[in-house]
């Protein structure tokens, strides 16, 4: 049995389900989904659920369908455990990215999630660039991002990379722990009170189920054994899921993302390089690229050592995704109101020449 309170309920989720339970439905949240199968919490305990005919039909595509985190409205059917789900409420928060692949859609990961932990492993495959994009697409989320520097244990000199974190973190925290080891996650469970949700997002074998599986004291999510030769674990998480942490608080393990291409992501872009877009602020024109423009407060800051030319590099490679981006995602859209005109217009001269 839950409460609803730990399972992350809240007003805002309260208030949008007010016409499905005038409807007999209960509030339920995804805990897993897989192949058109959900694992729903409810307060009453678990049940198993496939969605209502209408949302197939209503979709405009698989955003439109429930994920991991979402709040939902269900309906009994059949066997005890059973039921429908005829609706999803309104996400407080959203994590998505444009789906892998040559195609422009959006893929919805995870929903209304407080705080997303972005795990890194403090060794070789440490990344900040990496890291700059998954402060991008948390910020875009609307959730708090902390930054998690495991396998601390593995580094000769953690300060190090501390110190690198916190150079592109902005205002959001950085925590150091090694979660094999169950140092440094107290920290960690303070930012997990009752009823917050939080995400781990990070590439493969940076330790994401450890920390799950640390934080619950039992080995719930299968992990693969550390390399010897390299330090790396292997990567084992094909699915997410929501978990209970016992001291308080959910938690969403995700698989490793290959491919994290942004979606809609201005205002993250924007929050993590707040620092560049500051000093843009000086330049001359307002609609300044930062290349040949004079008056350039941007490049000023480069010539002069005041801002890394990494970290302009990496802001200029986003800028140029989004672009693409939209670019991409208004053509389908575009073609489709020239084919609305088109048919109005020629619907038009089919009237005019049977009044002629």
């Amino acid at each position: 049995m839950y409460s609803l309170v730990s399972l992350g309920w809240s007003d805002f989720f309260a208030e949008g389900f007010v016409p499905f339970g005038a409807q007999g439905c209960f509030p339920a949240r995804v805990a897993i989904q897989q192949r058109g199968h959900y694992l729903l919490y409810a307060e009453d305990g678990e049940w198993r659920a496939e969605v209502a005919g209408k949302i197939h039909y209503t979709a405009r595509g698989m955003e439109d369908f429930p994920v991991v985190g979402d709040w939902v409205a269900v309906r009994k059917s059949g066997s005890p455990g059973n039921g429908v789900i005829t609706g999803i409420l309104r996400r407080k928060t959203e994590f998505a990215r444009k789906a892998a692949g040559f195609r422009t859609n959006k893929q919805v990961l995870s929903a209304n999630i407080d705080r997303v932990f972005l795990v890194a492993s403090c060794d070789e495959e440490f990344n900040t660039k990496r890291l700059e994009r998954y402060l991008v697409l948390a910020r875009t989320s609307g959730a708090e991002p902390i930054i998690v520097l495991n396998k601390a244990d593995l580094a000769g000199q953690p300060a190090d990379f501390l110190e690198e974190a916190r150079g592109i973190a902005g205002e959001s925290t950085v925590l150091l722990a090694s979660a094999k080891q169950s140092h440094g996650l107290e920290d960690f469970r303070r930012c997990l009170n009752e009823g917050i949700t939080g995400a781990l997002l990070g590439s493969s074998g940076v330790g994401k189920s450890t920390i799950i599986n640390t934080l619950l004291g039992v080995e719930k999510l299968r992990t693969g054994d550390v390399r010897d030769y390299d330090g790396k674990g292997r990567h084992t998480t094909t699915r997410r899921e929501l978990v209970l942490i016992p001291s308080g608080g959910l938690l969403i393990d995700t698989p490793g993302l290959r491919e994290l291409q942004l979606w809609e992501a201005d205002a993250g872009v924007q929050a993590t390089f707040d620092d560049i877009e500051d000093i843009a602020l000086g330049c001359r024109f307002t609609d300044c690229r930062h290349e040949t423009e004079p008056g350039c407060a941007v490049r000023k800051a480069l010539d002069e050592e005041l801002l890394d030319q990494g970290r302009m590099e990496s802001y200029r490679k986003m800028q140029r995704e989004l672009a693409h981006a939209t670019r991409k995602a208004s053509r389908p859209a575009s073609l489709a109101e020239k084919k609305r005109i088109k048919k109005i217009t020629a619907d038009q001269k089919r009237g005019y020449k049977r009044k002629s």
